[in-house]
């Protein structure tokens, strides 16, 4: 299939997006030490909550990370544990693995409910650039020396780790190298994310073009940044200037007179420049032109992370010739689970996860299948041993092993549609690898093994989730992987809150997109209704400063008063007055302007209370809070959503029920034969009968 390779492609981009995030769990920090010789600490921690090891024996994967630009001079592993209080000491063992290689093995204390802290040097002889693997194996037993060759009662076998656990990277960080990809590198590192030390800034009062490659700009960056924020600041902006990384966009003639020294082009009217100053001070990448049109392609061509990642020079030159856009995105049927295959060994439970990319606003429709190939050891305790296949840790199937298959196996299943599947998921694949005996035995670590065959496939039927909604956010405005017709439009006032609002939406938005080729315009208040028509709106501003907004009070479902001084109550919620001065809000309604299209309010009396509305829709770990299509936030984090919209049956027509069964339409085929014989007959009897008596 022609979209299978470019499928591949955009898989290995969305797996690398995943990987960054959990190598950036929520609560990682980056900090300087007081140390004499200056070394920085990136701290990852092991886990966002606390994780478990259970049954005789268990493993636990996490990932750190060590960056590019940094000069290691030190990696600690700290482990919070609390052991079951009938571990046997002397008989039990933790294991802590980096990239496969045992670095540490010691007895785990159990001192009642007192928890243990264990800190562990790691050799910088196993360490890799770039993704490091941390394994934590646990061999508990609980059971009594004296009793032989008795199972072991695996429920009182565990060992708990605690979310403190941690990795700690003490690092150098090295000199920026003056080239455009090292310095990409660096502003969406992880220890630039986490502590805020880059920022894209535009002229204050930005023109539509400016605005437009910035958001370009700020998209690419996002789906690298591991699911962090970088914001979009106004020039002046107080933060702007106490960030160690910037990104400035701007037409030439509004570029600082400082920068626009540094850029040096005498024409910039048939060309865009990106071009990395002051790599020594404040390392910033002015991405500029004297034309606006190719203003915006210089945004789309740093929107575009592999082209960016792969300049070795400190500038680069756009031109109407350059191919600044990301490969189509496409969605193919057929998805290969493993490129090579995957083995698993060791006895117990042990299970592969495999990351399925999946555009936000696409769900997993009916008939969806999945057909795993695989094969195990013979060594095996058949009457225990199993397979079991989870979608976002959801059984959907299991299946015996048996030694008459042990050399080639295979599980069809079909995708529940209750499953209610949409945008990215995982697939696990289980196994329970039980021995015989195995209390009377030493276990060893090559057996007993399984392996996924590469030919294991998921066959995918996907379905557009239209229905205007956060729970299918951010559908209208992404579609496929691409913008998908969005119009902002601007208030006619704008702060500094209005430059960080859009920043909240674009970091989210640019999460999602997988592809800098869709449409993103920036609109005054005024526009006419037919310049609004041919778009999915996102209405930032107040009832005061924003025309549309305004002009809409009618249609919101939390309306603004009078005066446009503060939202007054409706049928899901009570609004005091003075309360009503004080929220937020997120409303997503079907755009005035044209049929089909949607129109998102981030709205508040004041520009302080937009970009509270504005912070819910600007990552992952914010958006669980709203659903629906509404919601009100306050300054002390109160969030309210609710749904408005009637909900709609996902009952498909009876006629289209019937046409997609065969059983169905065979029994309706028949039947309506049968009456129409049945009315043929009366109608000639009826006609037979007239005659007689005529």
């Amino acid at each position: 299939m022609k979209g299978d390779s470019q499928l591949k492609k955009f898989a290995k981009l969305m797996l690398l997006t995943v990987l960054l995030a959990m190598l950036v769990p929520a609560g990682a920090a980056l900090a300087e030490t007081s140390g004499t010789n200056g070394d920085l600490i990136y701290r990852t921690p092991i886990a966002s909550a606390d994780i478990s090891l259970n049954g005789s024996s268990s493993r636990q994967q996490q990932f750190f990370q060590i960056l590019s630009y940094w000069k290691v001079t030190g990696v600690q592993v700290s482990l919070d544990y609390l052991a079951s209080p009938l571990t046997q000491n002397n008989r039990s063992s933790v294991t802590v693995l980096v990239n496969g290689t045992a670095v540490t093995s010691f007895r785990p204390v159990a001192d009642g409910q007192k928890r243990q802290h264990l800190v562990i040097d790691v050799p910088g002889s196993v360490l890799v650039r770039g993704a490091n693997t941390l394994t934590v194996e646990g061999n508990l037993t609980t059971g009594d020396d004296l009793q032989i060759c008795t199972p072991n009662n695996e429920s009182e076998n565990w060992l708990e780790l605690f979310k403190t656990s941690a990795v700690t990277v003490r690092y150098v960080a090295l000199p920026l190298t003056g080239t455009i990809g090292d310095f990409n590198a660096r502003f969406t590192g992880p220890d630039a994310i986490s502590g805020e030390e880059g920022a894209i800034v535009v002229p204050k009062d930005a023109e539509a073009s400016e605005l437009e490659a910035a958001v370009y700009a700020l998209s690419g960056f996002a789906q690298t940044a591991g699911g962090g924020s970088i914001p979009l600041l106004a020039a002046g902006d107080d933060d702007a200037s106490g960030k160690k990384l910037l990104v400035v966009v701007a037409l030439r003639s509004r570029l600082p007179a400082g920068l626009s020294a540094l850029i040096g082009d005498s024409g910039l009217a048939d060309k865009a420049v990106v071009r990395l100053v002051r790599p020594d001070s404040q390392p910033t990448l002015v991405v500029t032109s004297d034309n606006p049109d190719l203003l915006v392609k210089a945004g789309r061509f740093v929107g575009n992370p592999a082209l960016l990642s792969q300049q070795s020079e400190g500038a680069k030159e756009i031109t109407t010739a350059t191919d600044t856009d990301t490969p189509p995105v496409a969605i193919a049927k057929i998805t290969n689970l493993t490129a090579s295959g995957d083995k698993l060994t060791g006895p117990g439970h042990l299970a592969q996860n495999y990351f399925i990319a999946l555009p936000a606003n696409r769900s997993i429709a009916e008939a969806s299948k999945l057909s795993l190939n695989f094969r195990y050891a013979r060594n095996l305790d058949f009457d225990r041993s199993m397979v079991t296949v989870l979608i976002n840790d959801k059984p959907i199937g299991s299946k015996k092993l048996t030694s008459e298959l042990a050399d080639g196996d295979t599980l069809n299943l079909t995708i529940p549609k209750n499953m209610d599947l949409s945008g990215n998921f995982t697939v696990s694949v289980a196994f329970d690898l039980e021995l015989l005996n195995t209390t009377c035995a030493d276990r060893q670590s090559d057996m007993p093994w399984a392996y996924i065959d590469k030919e294991s496939v998921l066959q995918l039927n996907t379905k557009d989730r239209t229905e205007l909604l956060f729970n299918n956010y951010p559908y209208p405005f992404l579609r496929d992987g691409i913008y998908n017709h969005v119009g902002v439009v601007l208030p006619e006032d704008r702060g500094d809150y209005t430059y960080r609002a859009i920043g909240n939406l674009f970091n989210l938005l640019g999460q999602y997109a997988e592809g800098n080729t869709g449409e993103v315009a920036f609109l005054e208040d005024g526009a006419s209704a037919d310049e609004l028509a041919g778009f999915n709106l996102i209405a930032i501003g107040s009832y005061r400063n924003n025309k549309v907004i305004r002009d809409q009070n009618g249609k919101l479902y939390f309306q603004y008063n009078g005066d446009g001084s503060g939202f007054v109550s409706n049928e899901k919620m009570s609004i005091d007055e003075t309360y009503g001065q004080r929220l937020g809000s997120l409303q997503l309604i079907d755009s005035p302007y044209a049929s089909g299209h949607g129109l998102l309010a981030v709205t508040g009396p004041d520009d302080e209370y937009v970009y509270l509305a504005s912070k819910l829709i600007a990552s992952q770990a914010e958006m669980w809070k709203v659903y629906g299509d509404a919601a009100v936030t306050d300054k002390d984090g109160h969030t309210a959503a609710y749904r408005f919209k009637l909900e709609k049956t996902d009952q498909a027509p009876v006629v289209q029920n019937i046409l997609q069964r065969k059983d169905a339409l065979t029994f309706t085929a028949a039947a309506v034969a049968v009456m129409v014989l049945v009315l043929v007959s009366l109608i000639l009897m009826i006609r037979k009968h007239r005659k007689r008596r005529g």
